[in-house]
């Protein structure tokens, strides 16, 4: 359940600590902000975040430390071009996470604060 603290893409089976939980979601709000061109819902389980490649240290740094907490994640980078595409991958079960963070990437890119 989410939580002021707790993202609405946080789910309780995230072992991060509830108060470093604010500043991994300030951590994908500058990534989505600053280096997402954008994005493409592939399939319920699916999404795909096309960054440039000079953000890919940065994208997998992140998602390294997310995957530690959130183990349900599975994030792939593939280079297309002079971008990479960050695939974020969930089961089945955790659906109405990646929902979550979609809308958010949906949300920063259309320049609305982030619900």
């Amino acid at each position: 359940m989410a939580t002021d603290a707790t993202p609405p893409w946080g789910p309780e089976s995230c072992s991060l600590p509830t108060g470093e939980q604010p500043a991994r979601v300030a951590e994908f709000d500058r990534l989505f902000a600053d280096s997402v061109l954008r994005s493409a819902r592939l399939s319920a389980t699916r999404l795909d975040l096309v960054l440039p490649s000079a953000a890919e240290a940065t994208a997998r740094d992140l998602a390294d430390r997310e995957a530690g907490c959130c183990s349900f994640f599975t994030f792939d980078f593939a280079g297309a071009g002079t971008d990479v595409v960050m695939s974020i991958s969930v089961p089945q079960a955790q659906v109405e996470v990646l929902d979550a963070l979609t809308d958010r990437v949906d949300a920063v890119l259309a320049g609305r604060a982030p619900s």
